[in-house]
């Protein structure tokens, strides 16, 4: 069966799993750049190619220059906002923390999504829900370890991450019932340049530079000339940056987000392998049962949204790099 023929919601979930492995390899690629570059300097770049690849070869394919029209550009504006501070607070963190817990505590944005609806939407949460919440929030607690020597500031930069998403979220479910993947996707990396370029004309020359901090350090680096090596590398994450936010928009669009929303938790062992690859990190044992009760609560969530029938788009774990 071709791919033009098999059903929209078997279409989402591939196009889920595809932007899940663009979005891991992407993670781990900018963490990768944190020891050499300044974080905004990797976004535009990143973001800059991502550009040139969605003009030369997305925008034909999908019909044109006509396919970007909108009418709610305030509305684009601001969602791409919320998800550039979703990136960068994420990036920085990844910069001083393990990647697999810095991927887990952002996957508590489910949780906040739920909690937000009932204190801003007055919607109704079971005590099943809200104990899988408590549960969520014991395993991010587990993984920050607040109170111990080996707590990091730095780990609550992807939980403020995570408050983005959750913010993001809602503009995103209101386009998607009227603008397509593509003009989504060029929408927001245009804000990925502006809003780095803007930061890179203000701090880039470096004069905030000498942090012992990795996450305030990655921020406030001078701009330099990427190496040969390194220029081959962001023009990979940024076609995989491209790639993945057209894959999770188009996985939304196609599909329920009960059937999708489960294929985003591949970022987690994802993140494992990358961090022991790469880097040479492993869990320990508290990071371990961390992650788990983080994932447990938020599959559980997305379980529970579907056999009750509620719309679960709200519940989706993330949308990011």
């Amino acid at each position: 069966m071709s791919p033009a023929k098999l059903p929209a919601p078997v279409l989402g979930m591939i196009c889920a799993a595809a932007a899940i492995l663009c979005f891991s390899f992407n993670d781990m690629a900018i963490k990768f750049l944190s020891g050499g570059y300044a974080l905004h300097q990797v976004v535009l770049i990143r973001s800059s190619i991502a550009l040139v690849f969605f003009f030369a070869v997305i925008l034909p394919l999908a019909g044109g220059l006509q396919i970007l029209r909108t009418r709610h550009p305030v509305m684009h504006a601001i969602r791409g906002v919320c998800v550039v501070a979703t990136n960068m607070f994420f990036f920085l963190g990844v910069a001083a923390l393990p990647l697999a817990d810095a991927v887990a505590i952002t996957f508590i944005s489910p949780l906040l999504i739920t909690v937000f609806s009932v204190i801003f939407l007055g919607e109704h949460v079971g005590p099943r829900r809200w104990a899988a919440i408590a549960i969520g929030l014991i395993g991010v607690l587990i993984v920050l370890r607040p109170g111990t020597s080996a707590f990091q500031p730095a780990a609550l930069l992807p939980l403020i991450s995570a408050f983005a998403y959750t913010t993001m979220h809602m503009f995103t479910r209101r386009l998607g019932a009227s603008d397509s993947a593509v003009s989504m996707t060029f929408y927001l990396q245009l804000t990925f340049v502006l809003v780095s370029g803007s930061i890179g004309l203000a701090v880039g020359d470096g004069r905030f530079a000498g942090s012992d901090s990795a996450s305030l350090e990655f921020f406030f680096r001078a701009w330099i000339w990427p190496e040969p090596l390194d220029w081959l590398l962001l023009a990979v994450i940024g076609l995989l940056s491209l790639s993945g936010g057209f894959f999770i928009s188009q996985a939304y669009r196609l599909s329920e987000a009960a059937l999708v929303a489960p294929f985003e938790y591949i970022a987690m062992p994802l993140a494992v392998f990358w961090g022991a690859l790469v880097f040479g990190e492993w869990p320990d044992l508290a990071a371990w049962v961390g992650i788990l009760l983080i994932i447990g609560s938020g599959l559980f969530m997305i379980w529970r949204e579907a056999r009750t029938g509620r719309a679960p788009g709200p519940q989706r774990p993330r949308m990011r790099r």
